[in-house]
C-alpha cells in the first residue's frame, strides 16, 4: 500500500494524503511522481486510479492543524488518516520520504523520492494532489486576490505580495512566517 501527501511547502491550505492499494499487475505508463505531470495527466490518471485500484482513501488536515501541531506531524497525521479510510488493514504502509509514526501496529517503510519509485505511491501522490488542487480552486472563488487557482497555495512571489497587501485569510497558515506585519503592513484577518 503506498502513501503520500500534497501541501507540505504551502502558504494557505490544508496538506493533503493519499492511501492506495492497486492490483498486482496494476501498470500504467503515464504514472510517476505527480509533481512531474501537468494537470491534464493527473486528472486522468486520477480517475483511473479511482476505478482500478482494490481501495483508495484521501484524508486532509486543516491550516489551524498545522500550526497547532507543525506540518511534519500534520503530513504524517494526513498519512494516518488517509490509511484509516481504506476500510481494511494493508499488510505494510510504503511511505513517500523520510518520516512518519507508527499507525495500528502496521509495518511501514520510508522511501525516499517513492513517487518515482513504487507505483502505489505515486498513485497516492496523484489522488493527494488532485484533491488539494481541486480544494483551492474551490476556495479561490472566495479569495481570488491570492490567485490559489494558479498557485494553489504555495509560496509564489504574488502569492506574498497578496498577503502583504490583503493580510491573511483562515486558509493560511500563521506558523509560516508570512504575516503581513512582517513587512510592516497591519495584518488584516478575513472572516470565515
Amino acid at each position: 500500500m503506498g502513501c503520500d501527501e500534497a501541501g507540505r511547502g504551502c502558504l494557505a491550505g490544508p496538506v493533503v494524503a493519499g492511501a492506495v492499494i492497486l492490483p498486482k499487475d496494476f501498470y500504467h505508463p503515464m504514472l510517476q511522481d505527480s509533481k512531474k505531470m501537468n494537470e491534464k495527466a493527473r486528472d486522468f490518471l486520477r480517475e483511473l486510479i479511482k476505478e482500478e485500484a482494490v481501495v483508495w482513501g484521501v484524508a486532509f488536515v486543516s491550516p489551524k492543524k498545522i500550526d497547532k501541531i507543525n506540518i511534519l506531524n500534520a503530513s504524517i497525521l494526513a498519512m494516518q488518516q488517509a490509511v484509516g479510510k481504506l476500510g481494511i488493514v494493508p499488510q505494510k504502509i510504503l511511505v513517500d520520504g523520510n518520516r512518519f509514526k507508527p499507525y495500528k501496529k502496521i509495518p511501514y517503510e520510508c522511501i525516499i523520492k517513492g513517487d518515482g519509485k513504487i507505483a502505489a505511491i505515486a498513485a497516492a501522490s496523484v489522488l493527494a494532489k488532485t484533491a488539494r488542487d481541486e480544494y483551492m480552486k474551490k476556495i479561490h472563488q472566495k479569495f481570488s486576490q491570492y490567485d490559489w487557482l494558479t498557485n494553489k497555495g504555495y509560496p509564489t512571489k504574488a502569492h506574498r505580495e497578496a498577503v502583504r497587501a490583503y493580510g491573511l485569510t483562515p486558509h493560511h497558515r500563521e506558523t509560516f512566517k508570512i504575516k503581513a506585519e512582517e513587512k510592516g503592513i497591519q495584518q488584516k484577518l478575513f472572516n470565515k
